[in-house]
């Protein structure tokens, strides 16, 4: 049975309405985590109040286990156990890469129909919260499979060509290195628009200034997994929210026929 259940510049924050909730059950519980809100307390930003661990907390009144990360800018998908066999349970199927995530992203240029990247990356280490890691790890192992949505070219440039294009694609992390997409996005060449960190500064621009887009239109629309407890296969999908959506509209808006 299935049940279905950039901003990098981010603005002074402001209290936020309560989490959507995707999914819940007796032992796991799943919200859209919106941009911009830190998944738990980090030195990274000293001055953020709000935090989707203590917030999920105080909304539903218990105690939550978080089961993955999300970066900051990235929105969707995120999942919590509501106890600690959950969390163990659940931990165990992302140790063994069975838990399915898919990811909303659009990029810079025209991906192929679909894809495999697989290139090894480097520890990724925060300069504030991870001042204390060892810097000496071998890069690891990291694949990405990828497969093309749809695509535009619009009538802005971005450099030296008169028009720039972009496409919207799903990627699905077959390992979970940090920053993995987004990484392998800026070295494949298709940087994923917004990215402040691993992303193209003259795309960036474009959006921000042709088209009033300022976010990482990074979304982690799905997780798909067979349920610890009941045997269950649950497939929890979120929205990509308002930006995202206006994004493409403004894509298509603009769009012309290849030259």
């Amino acid at each position: 049975m299935r049940r279905n259940a950039f901003h990098h510049n981010l603005p002074m924050e402001t209290a936020t309405p309560k989490l959507e909730i995707l999914y819940r059950d007796r032992w796991l519980v799943a919200i859209n985590k919106p941009a911009g809100l830190l998944v738990h307390r980090s030195r990274i930003d000293t001055r953020a109040t709000e935090f989707a661990v203590q917030k999920l907390r105080d909304q539903i009144g218990q105690s939550v286990f978080l089961l993955h990360r999300l970066d900051r800018p990235t929105s969707g998908v995120l999942l919590f156990g509501l106890d600690k066999e959950s969390a163990r349970k659940m931990g165990d199927l992302f140790l063994r890469h069975q838990i399915e995530k898919t990811y909303r992203a659009i990029v810079r240029g025209h991906l192929p129909p679909e894809g495999i990247w697989d290139r090894p990356l480097g520890e990724k280490l925060d300069p504030i919260s991870d001042a204390q890691a060892d810097t000496s790890k071998p890069a690891q192992s990291a694949c990405t499979a990828f497969a093309s949505h749809r695509q535009w070219e619009v009538p802005f440039s971005a450099g030296k060509y008169p028009t720039s294009r972009y496409c919207e694609a799903r990627f699905m992390p077959r390992t979970g290195r940090r920053h993995q997409i987004r990484r392998h996005c800026n070295h494949f060449a298709h940087p994923i628009v917004g990215d402040t960190t691993h992303g193209d500064r003259r795309h960036n621009r474009l959006f921000r200034e042709q088209l009033g887009i300022n976010r990482l239109l990074l979304v982690a629309s799905s997780v798909q997994f067979v349920h610890p407890f009941t045997g269950d296969e649950v497939q929890i999908e979120s929205q990509p929210g308002e930006e995202y959506e206006m994004a493409i509209q403004k894509l298509e808006q603009h769009s012309i026929e290849p030259g």
